[in-house]
């Protein structure tokens, strides 16, 4: 049953922006996917099982975690006038990849 509610969920989102991109208020559509249904899920089960301070670690992580999306939103912005569509999400989904990685290996030294 949980499994069919996270689906509907992510059905719902999908749906949303869908609708969202037809309306004026297109922009609205970069604010939806960061709604922190991932995190929600993340955070209370890293609360529940592992206490307080491995949420707050998470919780940091994840403050960090940021960097990585800014870097795939920028790029996707410069990319996107050279490139085609699909190559510039592409190239965009590439710099995130090792935005991320180096973020895991300078956490890891840091907080490992």
């Amino acid at each position: 049953m949980n499994l069919l509610l996270k689906a509907l969920l992510g059905a719902a989102v999908v749906l949303l922006i869908g609708l969202l991109s037809k309306t004026r208020n297109y922009y609205l559509v970069g604010l939806l996917p960061l709604f922190p249904t991932f995190a929600l899920i993340a955070h209370y089960i890293v609360g529940s099982e592992r206490g307080v301070e491995a949420l707050r670690t998470t919780i940091l992580f994840g403050i960090w975690a940021a960097i990585p999306y800014l870097v795939y939103l920028v790029s996707l912005y410069f990319f996107i006038g050279p490139l085609r569509l699909p190559y510039a999400l592409l190239s965009s989904v590439i710099c995130w990849s090792v935005a991320a990685w180096l973020l895991v290996l300078f956490w890891r030294r840091w907080y490992g």
